[in-house]
């Protein structure tokens, strides 16, 4: 019997180093989680793959599939959809493998609505002052856009009590191998396990 894989949702407050970390991850030689891979309305690109890059569907189909409840989590930009599908992301759980998802926080819990046996993990900047220079670091925002920002994470940072996790992004490696001992923890949890084991004791 295959013990189905963990869903692992990183967030936290934009500019905190997410897809850095996320990055970081994935790069290490011992990774074996599968990026979730997004579905769009947008045209395919050349070079791009479907089921590599993205999955490529109509604006009906794509409709369609937020109708029957088949997106794990979804957004409009740019006049075009993108969003995690569902039916991918429990077919690879259901074959063992851990699926990892690096979304904003509201991306979140949407996906907490839908799979409330995720693991959800918020990472944080060491303090507000660091993330402000993080964001300001990036030179691309105005004073104004920065406040805005800013006001946003400070809600975000609220919302910190609907995750299992808080990892503080002090620095990227010390990130990496913190949220590395939190799933490798998640896996061992009794009602993880437990079926597993009645299954046993009935074909005693």
């Amino acid at each position: 019997m295959t013990e189905r894989g963990l869903l692992i949702v990183l967030s936290g407050p934009s500019g905190v180093g997410k897809g850095t970390v996320r990055k970081a991850i994935f790069d290490s030689e011992d990774n074996d989680f599968q990026y979730s891979i997004s579905m769009t309305t947008r045209n395919q690109r050349i070079g791009e793959i479907e089921g590599e890059d993205y999955y490529f569907r109509t604006k009906k189909e794509f409709e369609q599939m937020i109708k029957k409840g088949q997106m794990l989590e979804y957004a409009e930009y740019v006049g075009n959809y993108y969003g995690t599908p569902l039916p991918y992301v429990q077919k690879t759980l259901d074959k063992g493998k851990d699926v990892f998802l690096e979304i904003e926080v509201q991306g979140a819990l949407q996906v907490k609505e839908k799979v409330p046996d995720g693991v959800f993990i918020f990472l944080t900047p060491p303090d507000l002052a660091e993330l402000r220079l993080r964001i300001t670091g990036r030179g691309t925002d105005s004073e104004d856009t920065i406040d805005e920002r800013m006001k946003v994470a400070r809600e975000e940072i609220e919302m910190m009590a609907s995750y299992d996790y808080a990892v503080v992004n002090d620095e990227v490696p010390k990130a990496v191998e913190r949220i590395k001992s939190i799933i490798s923890s998640e896996h061992f949890r009794v009602e993880r396990v437990i079926g597993k084991y009645r299954k046993m004791l009935e074909e005693l």
